[in-house]
């Protein structure tokens, strides 16, 4: 894999350098100093990953990471020196199709290769996700439950890459009283979930805050998963956090949980797939589909990048594929 570096600091291009360096099969491909010249370098050599600084004269990371997904569209990280410092920054990208965010790397007193471990963890992910290193293991299908009229309404939403702008579209269309439950599940790190979920409260009007291990969604509140684990809900209503599947690309899997909802959720439910790169939550809202939920995909147009939208559409999982503005119409709708 060829990696592109953005950063205009030299110490922490070494330091990006070296990380790198540890990981058989990656190189560099070139490095830029500033968001305008990762456009163009971009434009004039794509690379399988970039990873972009926040911070930087000129155009910073926000800019360059659209500019980069509207024009030569690859995998985008950004790379900054304090993630939780930047929070609203890490969500603009983000909501531009970055796909993860993670701490430069810092060698102070431990090992370069304990340093590095979370970001190379982070592109062996996104090797998985744009396929060269093959296929995941599929999930193994889920039993369709009984139904019961009496329980309770669930909404559950999947976003990845271009979700955080994009769930919060959604989320301020729905009204105070929206009548069912909403369960989130972003791809995001979970040292920076909790700072989603108060960058979305500022966005919407209903509340929003991190799943708590063993708590029942409820209407008049919004869930966002947030731990590395997945959220799973088991059959007795509750929400829990599991490690397995631990083979699993993502984490948390938007997969895992719509099957999870799919073999266990006794009520209504509505599953939503948004934006994303890849495919998961296809399988898990065919899942949904298969159990006779209203399944709905986001579509192309209003899509910062049309990957698991696409998969759902290809593998027939959604009964509605609609742009962004017409979703939260179609929800109130269908809970009404």
């Amino acid at each position: 894999m060829r990696i592109g570096i953005v950063n205009d600091l030299q110490i922490a291009v070494e330091t990006l350098r070296r990380a790198i360096a540890l990981e058989p099969g990656l190189e560099v491909a070139w490095v830029a100093s500033n968001g305008e010249e990762a456009v163009a370098q971009c434009a004039r050599d794509r690379p399988d990953v970039v990873l972009m600084d926040l911070i930087m004269p000129i155009m910073d990371g926000v800019e360059a990471t659209r500019r980069i997904m509207a024009e030569t569209p690859c995998a985008v990280v950004v790379v900054t020196a304090d993630v939780a410092r930047h929070t609203s920054r890490v969500f603009d990208a983000m909501g531009h199709g970055a796909l993860d965010a993670v701490d430069t790397p810092v060698v102070g007193g431990s090992d370069m290769r304990s340093a590095a471990a979370p970001l190379l963890r982070k592109i062996r992910n996104i090797g998985w996700l744009i396929g060269r290193y093959g296929n995941r293991p599929a999930l193994t299908p889920v039993a369709k439950p009984a139904p019961n009229r009496d329980a309770q309404r669930l909404l559950v939403i999947g976003a990845s890459a271009g979700g955080p702008a994009t769930l919060a579209q959604l989320l301020r269309d729905l009204p105070e009283n929206f009548p069912a439950g909403i369960v989130l599940v972003q791809h995001v790190d979970a040292s920076f979930a909790a700072g989603m979920a108060d960058w979305l409260n500022d966005q919407v009007t209903l509340p929003v805050r991190l799943v708590r291990e063993g708590e029942r969604p409820l209407p008049g509140q919004i869930l966002l998963a947030g731990t590395d684990d997945h959220l799973h809900l088991l059959a007795d209503g509750t929400l829990r956090y599991t490690q397995d599947p631990k083979e699993s690309l993502y984490r948390p899997s938007i997969d895992v949980f719509f099957h999870s909802v799919a073999q266990h959720w006794r009520g209504t439910a509505v599953g939503v797939l948004l934006t994303g790169m890849g495919q998961d939550g296809a399988r898990g809202l065919k899942a949904l589909r298969e159990r006779g939920c209203l399944t709905i995909a986001q579509d192309q147009a209003t899509s910062a990048v049309y990957g698991m939208p696409k998969a759902a559409a290809a593998l027939q999982a959604a009964v509605e594929i609609r742009p962004l503005d017409q979703i939260a119409s179609r929800l109130i709708q269908a809970f009404a």
